[in-house]
């Protein structure tokens, strides 16, 4: 029987994809809702696979999933999300997840996405749209916009990204050239308008 992990920080969420993966034969060994209670199950269970978010409390999904890649190259990580933008897909494959599925597909599409995960750890699956945009944000771009977005300064960010000051203006710069703006303000706006930001 496959244990699962699932990290989410909506307990409705929890809940029924617990049921759903329980009901299919699975076993959740521990369903959490935040990236420390994440890691802690994670290095204590060693799961056969791991579904999360990305957007959590205290970090996000893409910090997890690099993270479990620093240490297990193959476990697979499947990413559920209310984001279908194609740049978190994008983001996604780039820090080494195995799927991405929006959290609006059937329930049958979600255990389906896991079950191919688990037969062919290697892959990466996505069934969302191609992109109509051009900008390709890095998964810790979003990371550093995702902050922007809810009023981080570059301060509160380098801290809350474990990364030095310069770093977070680097990410920063290159969020704006991407999105063609100069402000704040403007890259919030313009990622909403190409749905990197929900």
């Amino acid at each position: 029987m496959n244990q699962i992990v699932i990290v989410d920080d909506h307990a409705v969420v929890l809940h029924g994809l617990t049921t759903a993966l329980v009901n299919h034969g699975f076993s959740v060994t521990a369903s959490v809702s935040t990236l420390s209670q994440a890691r802690s199950a994670i290095a204590a269970m060693v799961p056969d696979a791991v579904v999360l978010d990305i957007n959590l409390p205290d970090g996000t999904g893409f910090d997890l999933v690099k993270w479990i890649r620093k240490f297990n190259r193959q476990l697979p990580i499947v990413i559920l999300s209310l984001n279908d933008s194609p740049e978190y897909v994008n983001a996604a494959r780039r820090c080494g997840a195995n799927a991405y599925i929006v959290k609006s597909a059937p329930m049958e599409e979600i255990l389906a996405t896991i079950e191919f995960a688990l037969s062919t750890p290697g892959s990466f699956s996505s069934k969302v749209r191609p992109s109509k945009y051009e900008v390709a944000l890095t998964a810790r771009e979003i990371d550093v916009l995702s902050l922007i977005e809810k009023g981080f300064s570059n301060a509160q960010i380098c801290e809350k990204l474990h990364i030095s000051l310069s770093t977070v203006k680097t990410h920063v710069s290159a969020i704006f050239q991407k999105l063609s703006v100069d402000n704040r303000v403007g890259a919030v706006r313009a990622a909403r308008e190409n749905g990197l930001l929900t």
